[in-house]
């Protein structure tokens, strides 16, 4: 078991959407880096909502990875914004992992609690200048987070 750092902005897609939907693909990423971590996780790893482009930013809750490396679906849809010409289902270039709901904490836990309580060698996210969407989080560093809810 792992526990990874997935950010979304919360007009696109929120904590409060997961809950309702319970599971969800976490199709769009197209960052290398990030796709890369993507076909890193495993079932039954857990991710960390966070929800990035609001203001404050934060964790604001968990997940649960259901299923591993799936192709994600959007990249063959020419009416999707994540639409990407140059993948083909005989050679798919972005991979994704479906996602379910385990818990909402009841106050964000937020960017600049997570920059007081770690360095950026121990948590991505408070890196200056970081965009992954997807980021892997160690489990010392995951205990430490979830003991802030």
């Amino acid at each position: 078991m792992a526990y990874w750092l997935i950010k979304s902005e919360p007009d696109v897609y929120s904590i409060d959407d997961l809950r309702s939907d319970r599971q969800t693909i976490w199709d769009g990423v197209r960052n290398y880096q990030a796709r890369n971590f993507l076909r890193q996780m495993n079932k039954d790893d857990f991710g960390f909502f966070y929800h990035s482009n609001v203001s404050p930013p934060g964790i604001v809750g968990l997940v649960k990875v259901v299923e591993s490396n799936i192709i994600d679906p959007t990249q063959f849809a020419p009416d999707s914004p994540y639409y990407d010409p140059k993948s083909f289902l005989d050679t798919p270039r972005w991979f994704t992992v479906k996602m379910e709901f385990v818990e909402a904490f009841t106050k964000m836990i937020s960017l600049e609690l997570l920059k007081q309580k770690f360095n950026p060698d121990e948590l991505w996210v408070v890196r200056k200048g970081n965009r992954l969407s997807v980021m892997p989080v160690e489990l010392e560093v995951a205990q430490r987070i979830l003991s802030l809810k």
